[in-house]
């Protein structure tokens, strides 16, 4: 009878923590937050391109006005996913001078969580998707310029990440958004993968494959962990492990600016899409770095074709003129639950979400690098808010 008592009290313990964390996330005041969320990657109404800003705001309880909270599968501008392999477009190249400059007005904040786009192979479900294929819709366009313009000249947060500027955005636009923050994208972009061996691994690009074969006598001999880089002239040069790579996974190694104003861990696995930037750090400050492990023989392959092995993976402008940050990588874009988001203080059970012995550790990223540091701009802009 005791025993059936112990587990019966602890039955109820189980349930009540939840619970008090979900009465006190739904008890806890709404804030209006309006964010402008530009994404024209969505395959699906599951929204894994900005699927982890949706969860801090919702988390935080920003909403997009005094009592409607964001929903994912809705609450941004781009490409938007129908049945039966139909879409509808809905994304700021719509927008009339006019209406670009009332958007500006309402909204709080940009965030640019991916331009790539949708190509055929990935949305006819008949094609291979490890193929390159036309383009159904995509790039930075000449509208989204001018919000970040208009955003830029009020002094408003302005948050882009990978892709935001790479392919397919024309040459011509990428060059004025370089010019209004001060960057440059060195047209080169990587990311690591588990196994090269195309043998075992299908999910490696095939074009990937044959643009590297192309140039080096017809051969992939890659069999372990490494890290592909390939630039906006389809070149491809391939670091493996122990071949070229101390390590093969790349880290992001945050600066002391980092870790005391935004959280962030000393240093992070990060093992997804990034691109090699470089900016003015007159204008800006660099607050994470990305970390490639090379050997000698790495340090050579980087050097040979004018790439570093520590270069930036978060920077932010640095006068109080405006508000802009880059992140280098695709760091919206993390395999997590919005069901999560709906608990305060989950935090401190956050170690039950992710598993350290995950190589690829997607899930840890978004819990102990993303989330703190997002969190953290957007409390600053509620702050910024009210002091307006």
């Amino acid at each position: 009878m005791l025993k059936r008592r112990k587990i019966l009290i602890i039955l109820a313990v189980i349930v009540a923590i939840p619970l008090f964390m979900w009465l006190t996330w739904l008890c806890t005041p709404k804030t209006k937050m309006v964010a402008a969320i530009i994404d024209k990657t969505v395959l699906t109404n599951q929204g894994q391109e900005h699927i982890s800003l949706t969860w801090i705001l919702n988390h935080q309880k920003f909403t997009k006005t005094s009592t409607k909270p964001y929903q994912i599968a809705n609450d941004y501008f781009g490409f938007f996913p129908l049945g039966n392999e139909t879409f509808r477009l809905k994304g700021l190249e719509r927008f009339s001078p006019d209406q670009l400059k009332q958007l500006s007005e309402d909204a709080d904040m940009v965030y640019f969580t991916d331009t790539y786009g949708i190509y055929k192979n990935e949305w006819y479900t008949q094609t291979n998707n490890t193929e390159r294929s036309g383009m159904i819709y995509g790039g930075m366009s000449t509208q989204d310029i001018e919000l970040l313009k208009l955003m830029k000249s009020k002094g408003k947060l302005i948050i882009t990440e990978f892709n935001s500027i790479g392919s397919p955005t024309h040459l011509d636009t990428r060059r004025k958004f370089e010019d209004l923050f001060a960057m440059r994208w060195t047209g080169w972009t990587g990311r690591f993968f588990e196994n090269l061996d195309s043998a075992k691994n299908k999910e490696l690009p095939r074009w990937l494959i044959r643009n590297y074969k192309r140039d080096n006598n017809n051969k992939w001999p890659f069999t372990k962990a490494g890290i592909a880089f390939v630039n906006d002239k389809d070149q491809v040069i391939i670091l493996q492990d122990s071949t070229e790579l101390k390590s093969p996974m790349p880290h992001i190694t945050s600066s002391a600016y980092g870790q005391e104003n935004f959280e962030l861990p000393a240093k992070i696995k990060y093992a997804f899409w990034f691109d090699v930037i470089q900016p003015d750090l007159k204008t800006n400050t660099q607050v994470a770095s990305f970390t490639i492990d090379v050997n000698t023989t790495g340090h050579k392959l980087l050097a040979a074709h004018n790439l570093p092995s520590i270069f930036p993976a978060v920077i932010m402008h640095k006068a109080k003129d405006y508000r802009f940050y880059y992140f280098s990588g695709d760091f919206c874009d993390n395999p997590i639950s919005m069901g999560t988001s709906y608990f305060k203080g989950i935090d401190l059970f956050k170690w039950m979400f992710y598993d350290t012995s995950d190589p690829m550790e997607r899930t840890s990223f978004f819990w102990n690098f993303y989330k703190p540091m997002v969190t953290k701009i957007l409390k600053e802009e509620k702050k910024l808010k009210k002091s307006r």
